[in-house]
């Protein structure tokens, strides 16, 4: 059986791109005010008839897909990045908050998709696609020559469990902070996070090579990324 094609690929696709952009962007902000658009409800805020928007989207939540905020960028850090991981750390999970402030509304939506009980439907999530954890691991890069026998990746687990939408959501829902001292409690928990790893050891690593290798007795290597 041969693979299908989205609809928007098939013959004049410059108009129908246009057309989808339209019903993300509709989506989108339908979202921040506070809907969960059904396809319906996009196409009407588009005027987009639904007929035609079904096309492009057969179901809600392939809908609330697409409106997924899209950040292409491989590195949060500027051109000329510092050294130090802890002044790259920074760096990063400051633009990653505001990031996920800004984009609050769509990420809630694709939140409560990843929540899906039936796991067929969560496979193909940005949420879970890692790209916060690349970003964290590019500003942690330095360990890597500083302190070889950091497994960087799972250092990066730690400190994006305690930033982004998910701790977003339990801090101002649950905990009843606002935005801005979420958002502080969030930088707050990945220094504290990185400092006490650098003090006090490391995640235990799931590399048996790092396991074997160990720490290079006076290492002080910098990499720069």
């Amino acid at each position: 059986m041969g693979m299908s094609i989205p609809y928007e690929l098939t013959g004049r696709s410059p108009q129908k791109a246009r057309t989808r952009a339209a019903l993300v962007a509709a989506t989108r902000q339908l979202l921040a005010r506070g809907v969960t658009p059904t396809v319906e409800q996009a196409a009407a805020a588009a005027s987009i008839s639904r007929t035609t928007a079904y096309r492009y989207f057969p179901s809600q939540r392939l809908l609330l897909i697409a409106a997924h905020p899209e950040v292409d960028r491989q590195s949060l850090l500027p051109e000329s990045p510092p050294a130090d991981p802890e002044a790259r750390l920074a760096i990063v999970v400051e633009e990653f908050t505001r990031i996920t402030v800004d984009t609050e509304p769509q990420l809630r939506s694709t939140l409560r998709l990843s929540l899906d009980p039936d796991p067929s439907h969560r496979e193909k999530l940005l949420l879970r696609g890692g790209r916060a954890i690349g970003w964290i691991e590019d500003a942690l890069a330095p360990l890597r020559d500083q302190r070889p026998e950091a497994d960087v990746h799972r250092l990066a687990l730690a400190i994006r469990s305690a930033v982004g939408i998910e701790a977003l959501v339990w801090l101002t829902d649950v905990a009843g902070l606002s935005r801005e001292e979420a958002a502080d409690v969030m930088r707050w928990s990945a220094r504290a996070i990185l400092r006490s790893a650098l003090a006090s050891g490391f995640p235990a690593t799931s590399d048996p090579a790092l396991k074997a290798k160990g720490p290079k007795p006076g290492s002080n290597g910098r990499r720069s990324r």
